[in-house]
Order: C-alpha cells, then sequence, then structure tokens
C-alpha cells in the first residue's frame, strides 16, 4: 500500500486532440473564411435544413479555440450568445469542446448519431443539457489539400433515424459545398 501523494487520475478526453488546427485556421483566412457570417452560407445551411427536414443546419468552420457557424438555419430567431442566466440560444459561435462537429473535422469522417443518448461519449456533451440536441448527422469539408476545413451539419431536438439517405445527403452536401469553396477562393466567384 502507498501513502504518497495521490496520482493524477486520468480524465476521458472528450473533444479529440486537433493537431491541424494551427494550420486549418490559417488555411481558413486564406480562403477568406474567418469569423463572419456569409449569407451564401445561410442560405446552403438553409436549404440542407430543408433536405434533411432539421429545424437546425450549418456550415461550420473549426479554429484553434472555438467553432464559427459562417452557415446558420434555425427554426426561430437567434441571438449571438448567451441572453442571461437562462437556457442558451444557439448563434454563431460555440466552444470546441461543446458539439460534435470537432470529432467529424478530427477523423475526417462523416458522423451519424440518431439519439445521442446511446452513446456516452456524445451524451454529456454540453449541447445535450444546454440546447436539448438529441441527434446529429455531419460531414467534414475536406478540401483538396487533405485537410477538413469544418463540417455541414444538421441536429434535432428529437431522436432521428437518417438513414442511409440522410448518410448520403449529407456527404453530397459537405462535397458540393468544398468545391464551391475552392472555385471561390480560386476565382474570386460567388457561392
Amino acid at each position: 500500500m502507498s501513502y504518497g501523494p495521490p496520482r493524477p487520475v486520468a480524465r476521458l478526453l472528450l473533444t479529440p486532440e486537433d493537431k491541424e488546427a494551427p494550420a486549418r485556421a490559417q488555411r481558413l483566412l486564406r480562403l477568406g473564411l474567418a469569423e463572419q457570417p456569409d449569407p451564401a452560407l445561410d442560405a446552403f445551411a438553409d436549404r440542407l435544413a430543408e433536405l434533411a427536414a432539421a429545424p437546425y443546419a450549418m456550415v461550420n468552420f473549426i479554429g484553434e479555440s472555438r467553432q464559427f457557424f459562417a452557415g446558420l438555419h434555425v427554426r426561430r430567431p437567434v441571438s449571438l450568445e448567451r441572453v442571461d442566466d437562462t437556457k442558451p440560444v444557439l448563434g454563431r459561435h460555440m466552444e470546441r469542446d461543446h458539439g460534435f462537429c470537432p470529432h467529424v473535422v478530427v477523423r475526417h469522417k462523416a458522423l451519424v448519431l440518431e439519439d445521442v443518448s446511446d452513446y456516452p461519449r456524445f451524451a454529456g456533451n454540453p449541447i445535450v443539457d444546454e440546447y436539448g440536441i438529441r441527434s446529429y448527422l455531419g460531414a467534414p469539408l475536406i478540401d483538396s489539400t487533405g485537410m477538413a476545413l469544418g463540417t455541414v451539419c444538421v441536429v434535432d431536438v428529437e431522436p432521428r433515424a437518417w438513414g442511409r439517405a440522410g448518410l448520403d445527403t449529407i456527404k453530397a452536401s459537405a462535397a458540393e459545398l468544398t468545391m464551391r469553396l475552392e472555385r471561390r477562393a480560386a476565382d474570386g466567384l460567388p457561392l
């Protein structure tokens, strides 16, 4: 039996380490995708929400310390941050350890969570309690360099059986938007 100082307890890393974050932040700046809302990306999120029949849809770019929703569709008016001590309202910024998009970016793979409460790793995420999110469907925006710039995603406050059609839709939407973003950067064209 040891009576020395207690050893540190290893904690479960819920948000994966993101070694690409510094390079991604620089790439987003070069592409002109800094933290500014973009009406064309809002329109893209609106269309994605309609395709998925989801109340929320986002085009999300992940920086070094937080996430930014450059495109955002919500079913009710949005405040940019927490209004008071009540339940926060989904806005344009979110901490990096909130939500599921950072997992998609690090993994470079789509993620389907039909009911987040079925997954202990995700059920304890702050957005489950703070925003009432119960289901998620997201895919990475992987550019021609192989870097995941961010995600396109849809979420719901109810469990959802997204199915193969939902997965195919989100992946195709991510590929389409990535191509449009790169074309815009290369040619100066609008989205």
